[in-house]
């Protein structure tokens, strides 16, 4: 299955925005516009506020309500930081963000324990082949992550 293509930082808080409807949960979002603005830039020069390219880079910090406590910082540069009770997931792809928050919300994502290597990982499958995987890293799971331990 291919993912909708999300062009832009705002195209994928709409996205986002739809899910939150979808699950009857509110949501904050914080826009940061301007290379000055954004938390990592390395094309543009000190004190600038667009690219070399004359654009505006776009970033969004986007809070979700209700359980379990999700967080999405979308980067200019096309990815996304998504952490989901404490765990952070790094370098998701923009376009994998609504199929990402669908598998969380929707019931797909799940904890499993390993005696080997020793840990509990958040497993994040996608449509198709794409899944997420975090080790969690806190000792005592939150109730969110408790009820979706799989053997």
């Amino acid at each position: 299955m291919t993912h909708a293509h999300l062009p832009t930082t705002e195209a994928a808080v709409t996205a986002i925005r739809g899910i939150a409807r979808e699950h009857g949960l509110p949501l904050t979002v914080t826009d940061d516009i301007g290379a000055d603005r954004t938390s990592r830039r390395t094309a543009a020069g000190a004190f600038t506020v667009v690219d070399p390219d004359g654009s505006l880079p776009h970033e969004a910090f986007v809070e979700l309500g209700g359980s379990p406590a999700v967080t999405v910082q979308l980067f200019p540069e096309g990815d996304a930081k998504i952490t989901v009770e404490g765990v952070d997931f790094e370098d998701v792809p923009r376009d994998s963000v609504p199929g990402f928050l669908r598998s969380v919300y929707g019931g797909v994502a799940y904890v499993r324990g390993r005696f080997f290597p020793p840990g509990q990982w958040l497993i994040v499958p996608l449509p198709g082949d794409e899944t997420y995987k975090e080790l969690i890293l806190h000792t005592m799971l939150s109730p969110w992550l408790a009820r979706n331990v799989r053997g």
